[in-house]
This record gives C-alpha cells, structure tokens and sequence, in this order.
C-alpha cells in the first residue's frame, strides 16, 4: 500500500488543484474581457406559471420570473436591472436562471435602461472540465500526456486553417482540402506520439490506405444506388453544397477510428515482435488478425454510439410533434448511421491491412 502511495505524484496534483482555484476563480470574473454585456443574476423570483398543451398533446408548464441583476462590464457597468424570463419545464428553448450565475445579454437604450437576457456565460464549466482533463492526463500519462496535448492543439490549428481555406474558397474543393487535411492530422498526430520511426510509418499507411478505402466503397455504394436513403436536406444551416460536407465529416471521422484500431495492433505486434524475435510473419499476421477480432467490435459501437448519440434530442422532438418513425429517422438520424457503416468498413479493413503491413515491415526484434 505504501509503495502506492509513494508513487502517486502527490506535489503534482498539489500544484495542480492551486493552478485549478486560481484559474477558475480569474474566469469566474473575467467579464471585463468580453465587449458583450454580461449581468450577474443576484436575485430570481418566480411569478406565475401557465400550463400548456400544443396540438399534438405534448404538454408543459411555462413560469416567469423576475430577474435582479448588476451589469459587470461596459459602460454600464455596476448598473441594477431588473429581467423578466420565460422558461418552461423542458427548458427546450428557453432557460431558468438562479441567484448567482452570469448572463449575456442585450442592452436596450431607450425608453429607458432595460436589458434583454440571452444565454448562460458557459466558460467556468468549460474551462473547468478543459483543465481537469489536461490536469489528468499531464499527471498520470507524464510525456505521453503532454505530447496528446500538443498533437490536439496542433491538430485543431490545422483544423481552424482549413475552415478558414474552405471559407475563403466558397466552399469550393471542400472534399480535396479536408482530404489532404486528414493526411497531415495522421502524420503530425503519429509523429508526435510514435516519433519518426518504422512504426509510425507502417501505422500511417494503415491509417491513410483504409480511411480511403472505407471512403471509396461508400462513393461506390453511393452511385450504384443513386444515393436512395441519403436525405442530405437534413444537414441544417449548411450554406454549401451538403454533400462534399457530409463526404469531408465522414472522412475525418472515419480516420480517427480507423488511426486508434491500428495504432493498437500494430503496436502490440511489435512488442510481440521485441519479446519473441524468433516469431515467423505468418505468425505476426495471425496475430494481428486476433487482436483486431477483439477490439473491433467494441469500436464500431462506440462509434455509431457517438454518432447516433448526437441525432438523438432531434429525433424525440420529431417524434414528440407528431411525426413518424420513418420520417424522423431519415431526417435526423439517417446521415450518422451512414457515417457510421462507412467508418465500420475502414475499421474492419484496418485488421488485416494492419497486420499485413506489419508482418511485412517489422524489423528483426521487434525495433521501432
């Protein structure tokens, strides 16, 4: 038990928990930061509520409340107001506010000061759970750690550049851009994490080859089929051509999971390869196809779990307004169950592409 103990870098997470409190507490008032004007609610009163039922008898219960708060920041700043705000029990579209949480609002001139409340100030949770996770991972993973951290912010750099080359275009050449994309996130995000090494190489063919190969069947499918199924007016907000979006999403979304499966086996074979040199290539492929088996399953749920997930809160509101489950399904969750076979293939393809490559490649002894 001691020994436990004494391995838990107990200094680290010390230093951690003080850099957590200050830098909370500087977010939590922060509002000078901001041009939008920011309120913080010191008094919520409810005065009536209503009860309400629509056409297709979904019923709720409306309240409205009177709101006491100090502006923050801007030139009103120290500014009482007093808020009305209207919130059902669904909160579906609206919101309720309690006593000390901050707002942004707008502020209204004329006839007299008021202010019009729009939506929670969101960055004390977010920072919070952002430095939980980097306070986590810097504490037990060490290097490994911070060498993640440093492929996600290069990588979401990378990320932001090609939505600003993307916007810059009009959108033209969208597929071609997050297409070269994808194969600059798989070489950084590996050359950070496996160095310049034979398997980080043999671990980016893999990736690249059944990314691409998962995406092509799918165009394959696609035209054999004329695209039957494929609702494509259910993207909301896009104001580009939707299918060179959708085919873009599914492309870097099947990359990850594709880039995770066969980073595994190939790094298992060759601690396979290190521990016993003497193991043949019909061997290292066999086993690859082994360890693939067991992981593959798991990842394509979690997968068409995070897809689905997301379509979720849309389906029940069609369901709930009246609407059939053909219909709700097509045009909520019909897209993602796409993506999610096309990112299937690639992780299926990634077990033997994976070990093959490996067994081809490997050096004698398993080095790196």
């Amino acid at each position: 038990m001691k020994k436990i103990i004494n391995k838990i870098p107990l200094k680290l997470i010390l230093m951690f928990i003080i850099m957590g409190i200050g830098l909370i507490t500087f977010v939590k008032n922060d509002a000078f930061l901001y041009r939008q004007p920011i309120v913080r609610i010191d008094k919520a009163e409810s005065l009536h509520k209503n009860q309400t039922t629509d056409t297709f008898q979904n019923e709720d219960v409306e309240y409205t409340q009177r709101l006491l708060g100090t502006i923050l920041n801007g030139k009103y700043k120290d500014k009482k107001v007093i808020i009305n705000n209207t919130y059902s029990n669904s909160q579906a579209m609206d919101k309720k506010y309690i006593k000390g949480q901050q707002a942004f609002v707008i502020i209204h001139k004329t006839p007299s000061l008021n202010v019009t409340i729009k939506d929670y100030k969101r960055d004390v949770p977010i920072v919070f759970v952002l430095f939980l996770a980097i306070s986590l991972m810097v504490i037990f993973l060490k290097m490994s750690g911070v060498t993640a951290l440093g492929s996600i912010v290069v990588n979401s750099l990378l990320f932001i550049l090609a939505l600003l080359i993307n916007n810059h275009a009009n959108g033209a050449g969208v597929v071609i851009i997050f297409s070269v994309l994808a194969v600059i996130f798989s070489f950084v995000t590996l050359l950070m994490v496996l160095g310049f090494t034979r398997q980080m190489w043999i671990t980016l063919g893999s990736t690249l080859t059944c990314t691409f190969m998962s995406v092509l069947i799918g165009l394959i499918v696609f035209t054999i089929t004329h695209e039957r199924g494929i609702f494509y007016e259910s993207m909301q907000y896009v104001t580009q051509s939707p299918r060179p979006l959708f085919l873009a999403g599914t492309l870097i979304g099947s990359l990850g999971a594709v880039m995770d499966e066969s980073t595994d086996i190939i790094s298992s074979l060759f601690t396979l390869k290190h521990e016993h040199p003497q193991i043949s290539k019909k061997q290292i492929f066999k086993s690859g196809q082994n360890i693939g088996k067991s992981i593959m399953g798991p990842l394509i749920n979690v997968l068409f779990f995070i897809f689905m997930g997301e379509t979720l809160p849309m389906a029940i509101l069609f369901l709930k307004n009246g609407n059939s489950w053909g219909y709700s399904f097509s045009m909520n969750m019909s897209l993602g169950m796409v993506q999610s076979l096309i990112s299937a293939i690639g992780i299926v393809l990634a077990v033997p592409v994976s070990s093959f490559l490996t067994s081809i490649f490997i050096k004698e002894g398993g080095n790196k």
